[in-house]
């Protein structure tokens, strides 16, 4: 979601770029069909349903990874050190807005012209947790900014551990010590759809991977490496992952390991992840494409075009609202196809012409502030001129009435 991404660099990594508009195109389909489509055919025996459940369910690691490799690859790549470094800076704000971005999509215009605020609007989602993330990226960079180099990737790589390993263990923590609106962050209790763990860890193993990337950039053969690793690592989380926790577990007792093999999705979901990264990384010098670059640096625009269209952010009145688990597969693919291309086709625009529009924005902004002034500058005399009279006519009223 970073602009200078697409910024022309001989070490520009496309595949990531193209990889990201795959998420954001995923994600477009997903919310589709999984906020319309029918229960009755919501069969997981149908293969096509199954298989459509099973790369949904890939997208949020994905996209959360990309986020992580992007921001971290950026930042790193600066000479500067520390709070030196203008990404720091740059990526506060970044995260900032979009958590703020985050809850603007929540409002609801009718609840606050009734001078209320519905509970909705204090839900974490997609952008909350990104912005967090990278939030919480610069502070794990600052913090072993002057240690060791392996230090910044060691604490990584350790926090994705940690938050998968023991996710099971903190899952069923309700968090009522906090307020609701913290709580949300942490637990799904009261109706959150993400939550920054575990799904930091995706973001931490983004920026590890960042980090090899940045290290090892001039290797001769570093994509033939990195594309053997990240499939064996796929290999290994998808399908043997389960059983070493389980010999871990009859081993060493552990508790915790004993609750991760109640569902151990998130070490599959990495391993799909890795997957993905090395079918990107074999098909890169087909990810070129213009089109396919502008739409992954237009994640932001079509991630919140795409809630308008669908959530009815600000007006309640989306798809979601009047089609709400009701259509059929014949009517819903065609439909998220649509919803992908239009959703896609207004993002590219404002991308297109997104400069004009700022300027245009900054341009009415500057002339409200000088109406604002003039207005001031004109009534205020006249303010004080009715002041006067004002306190004169009550002198007067006053005088009679002694009288």
């Amino acid at each position: 979601m970073n602009k200078n991404w697409m910024t022309t660099d001989k070490n520009r990594l496309f595949f990531i770029d193209a990889m990201r508009a795959w998420a954001i195109l995923m994600m477009l389909q997903g919310h589709f069909i999984d906020g319309l489509l029918d229960p009755v055919f919501r069969d997981p025996n149908n293969p096509v349903y199954a298989v459509w459940l099973y790369f949904r369910g890939i997208t949020a690691p994905v996209f959360f990874t990309v986020s992580g490799f992007i921001f971290t690859y950026l930042l790193i790549r600066a000479p500067q050190k520390g709070m030196e470094n203008p990404r720091v800076a740059k990526g506060i704000r970044r995260g900032l807005q979009l958590l703020a971005i985050g809850y603007l999509l929540r409002l609801n215009l009718g609840g606050l012209l009734k001078g209320e605020i519905y509970n909705s609007f204090y839900l974490v989602d997609v952008l909350h947790c990104i912005g967090l993330s990278i939030l919480g990226l610069i502070g794990l960079y600052l913090l072993t900014s002057k240690k060791k180099k392996y230090v910044f990737p060691l604490v990584l790589v350790t926090t994705t551990l940690l938050l998968f390993l023991f996710e099971r263990t903190y899952k069923p923590w309700s968090f009522a010590f906090l307020p609701d609106f913290l709580a949300n962050y942490f637990t799904k209790a009261n109706g959150s759809v993400f939550t920054i763990i575990p799904w930091f860890g995706y973001a931490t193993i983004g920026a590890f991977i960042a980090v090899l990337f940045t290290r090892f950039k001039h290797f001769r053969y570093l994509y033939p490496t990195a594309i053997s690793i990240a499939l064996l690592l796929g290999y290994v989380l998808i399908y043997h992952s389960t059983p070493a926790f389980a010999a871990l577990y009859e081993a060493t007792g552990f508790g915790f390991l004993k609750l991760l093999l109640t569902n151990n999705y998130l070490f599959i979901r990495l391993g799909n992840v890795f997957v993905v990264f090395a079918v990107f990384m074999m098909l890169r010098s087909w990810m070129t494409n213009k089109t396919v670059l502008n739409i992954g640096a237009s994640t932001l625009s079509i991630y919140v075009i795409h809630f308008v269209i669908l959530y009815g952010s600000f007006t309640g009145l989306g798809l979601y609202r009047f089609f709400n688990r009701s259509l059929s597969p014949e009517v819903v693919v065609p439909g998220a196809l649509l919803f992908m291309m239009v959703c896609t086709f207004l993002a590219l625009q404002y991308h297109k012409h997104e400069a004009h529009i700022k300027s245009q924005i900054a341009s009415g902004i500057a002339f409200a502030r000088v109406q604002i002034v003039e207005a001031k500058e004109i009534t205020l005399p006249l303010l004080k001129e009715l002041m006067v009279r004002l306190h004169l006519f009550l002198k007067r009223v006053l005088r009679t009435v002694r009288s």
